[in-house]
């Protein structure tokens, strides 16, 4: 099991959202736990965080560390455009 660390901004972030899609990526995150078989998870290239999940409209980048298991989740965005 991974360890699932947020980072302030991430936080932040979260709690611009509304009530509802809040619970749907907790609930998601949460889910990191068994990282290597979570779903809507893509490994990102020529990107500075390494990872992405896919929550409906909303996208949460991440970096994993597999070596202490360690998640670190570093945003929180609703797709756009400038998403990625």
């Amino acid at each position: 099991m991974y360890h699932i660390n947020w980072s302030n901004k991430a936080k932040r972030q979260l709690g611009k959202i509304d009530r509802q899609h809040q619970c749907a990526i907790i609930d998601a995150v949460d889910a990191l736990e068994d990282f290597p078989n979570a779903k809507n998870v893509i490994a990102l290239t020529n990107h500075e965080h390494g990872y992405r999940m896919r929550v409906g409209n909303y996208r949460v980048l991440f970096d994993a560390d597999t070596a202490v298991r360690i998640i670190e989740v570093q945003q929180v965005k609703k797709r756009d455009e400038h998403t990625y």
